[in-house]
């Protein structure tokens, strides 16, 4: 009998011990056991599957979400990211002590690559090299408003923690 390792939709490596991807179901979970993670950075505004919780629980998974505010802004009725959520959601990912972390959303696509996006830009990337990157993961379905965003963002706006992760 032969075990078969099945990534989530639209896996990635972003970094050491860094992880992308869209919502993961059963069949990835024996791959996720595979990375050892210590946090699930989940972006999507709807509720994550109680399987998947459960399986979060049973690992000792940390499952942590963006901030969100209870008001709808332009943002979010165009399906983009405030930039209070993407700053919330790199909050996360420049603490050490969520590592192993992995970053998802619905498709793993335009959410998930607007947090991804704004890292590069954090870690001085072009944008040429940052919508690449993007493009790989969106496609055909690519958001120019979240490019827009990524564009715009302002990497001086983060607080970038005393202890960060090494690549940046």
């Amino acid at each position: 009998m032969s075990s078969y390792f099945v990534p989530p939709l639209n896996y990635g490596m972003v970094e050491y011990d860094l992880t992308r991807s869209g919502v993961v179901h059963q069949l990835n979970f024996p791959f996720l056991e595979r990375l050892n993670l210590r946090t699930v950075l989940y972006l999507s505004q709807d509720e994550p599957s109680q399987q998947f919780l459960s399986f979060l629980d049973e690992q000792g998974i940390h499952f942590r979400r963006t901030h969100q505010s209870s008001s709808t802004t332009a943002a979010e009725t165009t399906g983009s990211l405030s930039e209070a959520q993407v700053l919330s959601a790199l909050e996360v990912i420049l603490r050490p002590e969520n590592y192993p972390l992995h970053v998802m959303c619905k498709q793993g696509r335009n959410t998930t690559g607007t947090v991804i996006g704004c890292l590069r830009k954090l870690q001085r990337w072009n944008l040429t090299s940052i919508f690449e990157e993007h493009r790989r993961y969106t496609t055909s379905k690519v958001r120019i408003l979240n490019e827009q965003f990524i564009e715009m963002f302002d990497a001086n706006s983060v607080t970038i923690p005393p202890n960060h992760p090494d690549w940046l």
